[in-house]
Formats: structure tokens, C-alpha cells, sequence
């Protein structure tokens, strides 16, 4: 069993050994902006900006996305990895090639 802590909290996961991730609080408030960048450009196609415009704030919200998804990473490999290795927890580096595949998708 993987336990991944967050702010108090536990969420299980399939392999085994516990620990808790230093950017949580980080990658909270990256998400947070994000969020509401991304309600601020809802607003503007329903005011009816100009597409180009859209388009330049869409992308400024994937490259916060995508950086985000940096951090969670690097967090990943400095201490879930590190862990599932000097366990001998094969699943763990499966599991992220798997999540590497999907995200650089």
C-alpha cells in the first residue's frame, strides 16, 4: 500500500511505502491561479473577446498546467521514486512511466 500524505490527509495507493510530498502546498496555489485564469477566460468568450486574445490566455493557462506538472514530477522523483527504488518497488516506476506518457501527450 502507497500512501501519499497531503495536508493532513491520506489517499491510498497501490504499492508500499509512505511519505509526503514537500510542493504540495505549491501545487495548490499553482492550481488555484490556474483555475482562475481559466474562469477569467471563460468570462472573456462569453463577453466576446477576440479569439487571438483567447487563444494567447489559453495557451498562458496549458504552460501553467504543464510547469505545475513539472513540479509534481520533480516532487514524484525526489521522493516517491527515490523510496519505491530503495524498496524494490517495481509497480511504482511502471506506474510513473505510464503517468510520464499521458502527461507529455
Amino acid at each position: 500500500m502507497h500512501i501519499h500524505v497531503h495536508e493532513n490527509e491520506s489517499v491510498p495507493h497501490s504499492h508500499g511505502h509512505v511519505h509526503s510530498h514537500e510542493s504540495t502546498k505549491a501545487v495548490i496555489n499553482r492550481l488555484s491561479r490556474a483555475i482562475g485564469h481559466l474562469e477569467s477566460i471563460k468570462r472573456m468568450v462569453e463577453s466576446g473577446r477576440d479569439c487571438s486574445e483567447v487563444l494567447i490566455q489559453l495557451s498562458a493557462v496549458k504552460a501553467a498546467i504543464n510547469n505545475t506538472g513539472k513540479v509534481i514530477l520533480h516532487d514524484h522523483i525526489q521522493h516517491c521514486l527515490i523510496d519505491a527504488v530503495e524498496s524494490g518497488d517495481t509497480q511504482a516506476i511502471e506506474e510513473l512511466n505510464k503517468a510520464i506518457d499521458r502527461f507529455i501527450k
